[in-house]
């Protein structure tokens, strides 16, 4: 006695023929070409973590030098540097330095060794990329409402290319960095508190006008930073 199981009405049946009648093996169904990459990230090697760290520091110290140049600050450690440099008569090469070791300790301590070896490279590079920049490049006037927004714009880029090379530039970096660790809070929502304060002892050694573009640059520079550093959000290291 044959088997008269209705395809439509039985889904066992129906799922063992195809629309043309034909048997087929529904266990094993054969599926189109995938969207789905597979995630494969490999680690930078040395040649990019040089090229990278270079890259990096030298956009950040170049943002640093528009931003001298227009009478403005931002935040971090770049910009409590260039805030004392607008009250002592030191360099900000050497003020950068110096206001970036009380944080070295932390660093080892909370990132380790690797971390803090190459933030001291990082923060050497951008003292000695300064001094070049300002020799080498003479601009005698910059709009600086311009020099302001473009020069907390290349720090904030410059910035996330020495995040993602495993490094900072030491400072509220660091500490912003340690706090995106053990909270998940985005770094550049812990940097623009700290940024908040900086700018605000501006108000003692700068006119206030200034004070005001220089908000509105670091606002920029943490947006830069807050929607682009995002562990876990890009396939790479």
């Amino acid at each position: 006695m044959t088997d008269a199981r209705d395809p439509l009405s039985d889904p066992a049946a129906a799922g063992d023929l195809s629309p043309a009648g034909d048997a087929i093996d529904v266990a094993a169904p054969e599926t189109g070409p995938s969207l789905v990459f597979e995630q494969k990230a490999a680690p930078h090697t040395l040649l990019d973590d040089v090229v990278g760290l270079l890259t990096g520091t030298f956009t950040v110290s170049l943002g640093l030098f528009l931003l001298d140049l227009s009478v403005a600050v931002t935040g971090g450690t770049a910009g409590l540097s260039l805030l004392l440099g607008h009250a002592v008569a030191w360099p900000f090469w050497a003020l950068f330095a110096a206001v970036n070791l009380p944080f070295a300790a932390l660093a080892v301590w909370k990132r380790g060794w690797a971390f803090s070896l190459r933030t001291a490279v990082s923060v050497a590079l951008v003292s000695g990329f300064s001094v070049v920049i300002e020799r080498l490049l003479q601009v005698e006037s910059i709009d600086p409402v311009f020099g302001t927004l473009a020069g907390n714009l290349l720090a904030g880029i410059g910035l996330l290319i020495v995040f993602r090379h495993g490094s900072s530039l030491g400072g509220i970096n660091v500490v912003a960095l340690v706090i995106h660790d053990a909270t998940g809070i985005r770094v550049g929502w812990t940097m623009m508190v700290f940024d908040v304060l900086i700018i605000l002892l501006a108000l003692l050694v700068v006119p206030w006008p200034n004070v005001l573009m220089s908000a509105a640059g670091a606002v920029v520079l943490n947006i830069v930073l807050a929607l682009n550093h995002r562990p876990g959000r890009y396939i790479g290291h």
